[in-house]
Order: structure tokens, then C-alpha cells, then sequence
């Protein structure tokens, strides 16, 4: 979906084209699977061996383009936010794959510490968006449920120009 729309963002399938290679990847923690079936297909023409993922490694979306991204052959550039972020892991698995992705990146970017882990994770958001061309939103287009949410990073990104596609089937809600 681009800015509401289930297609490849007017990228044409079979990988990145019009010279997009450094794709910033913003979304939800828990991801019905219909959402992760659809990120799986809607990432499948972004992907190639030149795209750059640029990536917090949060549970959920994060995650799973990280993996995507890693199995189609790209690199992946970790962007840590500035705060504790391994204590902010609330599951181990999570915390597990996070730990796994980033062993497996190519760039890894600590940013400066945040006075909170919100702050740090809007800061985080910013810098992916500032770096991508374009930017995957893993989003059921509701409002942030706190600072530096989903749909602040979506808001940022669109007030700066950037192309958004969103991968989020109709009718699906979080919880």
C-alpha cells in the first residue's frame, strides 16, 4: 500500500527500482498473521541483494524485514535508540532475535541517550526516516498509542517527503 494502497509504492515488482536501495522500516510490535503474510508479500518486490533495510530490530515488523531483509540478501543497518534498549525488550524471544539480527547487521548506529525510552524511540524514528528513501510502514493506520509510535514516524516521514508504503491488509485491527 502506498499511503493507503496495497501495491509496491509505483515500484515495479522484481526488486528496487528507480534507484530506492536504502528502505527505512517502521510498524507494530504484535503482528496478526494476515499482517505478517502480507509484509512477507508486499517486501518481496522491495527486497534485493543492493537494498539497505535501515532498522531499529523492534519485536514485531522490525523483526520480521530484518529477516526479510537478510534472507533476500541485503544489509541491514541497525539504528539503537538512546536509552536502555535491551532492558525495554518485555519478551525474551523477542530480546533472543533482536540480539540475533543484530550480530547479522552491517552498520550498527547508536544514537545519543533520550531523557526516556519514548524520546529515544521518536529520536530513532526520525533518524530512519532522514536516512531512508523509502520508508515501509507496518501500519493498521490508527493513531500512536504513545510518542514515537507507529503513526508519528508515518506522519514525519510524509511531512518530509518521503515515500511511505503502507503493508496492512483492509480489516485487520491490532489488539
Amino acid at each position: 500500500m502506498t499511503d493507503g494502497g496495497m501495491t509496491g509504492g509505483g515500484l515495479a515488482g522484481g526488486g528496487m527500482t528507480g534507484g530506492v536501495t536504502r528502505i527505512g522500516v517502521t510498524g507494530h510490535r504484535v503482528l496478526p498473521d494476515a499482517v505478517r503474510s502480507a509484509v512477507r508479500e508486499g517486501m518481496r518486490g522491495l527486497l534485493g541483494g543492493e537494498a539497505e533495510l535501515l532498522t531499529s530490530l523492534a519485536a514485531g515488523a522490525d523483526q520480521l524485514c530484518a529477516d526479510l531483509a537478510l534472507a533476500a540478501g541485503g544489509r541491514v543497518t541497525a539504528v539503537i535508540p538512546g536509552t536502555d534498549y535491551e532492558a525495554q525488550f518485555e519478551d525474551a524471544a523477542a530480546l533472543a532475535s533482536y540480539r540475533r539480527l543484530l550480530a547479522r547487521c552491517t552498520t550498527r548506529v547508536d544514537l545519543p541517550a533520550e531523557p526516556s525510552p519514548e524520546a529515544a524511540y521518536d529520536m530513532a524514528g526520525r533518524w530512519v526516516v532522514d536516512h531512508c528513501e523509502l520508508l515501509v510502514a507496518v501500519w493498521d493506520g490508527r493513531p500512536a498509542r504513545g510518542r514515537g509510535g507507529t503513526a508519528e514516524v508515518v506522519a514525519y516521514a510524509r511531512a518530509n517527503g518521503r515515500r511511505v508504503t503502507v503493508l496492512w491488509p483492509p480489516g485487520i485491527l491490532r489488539d
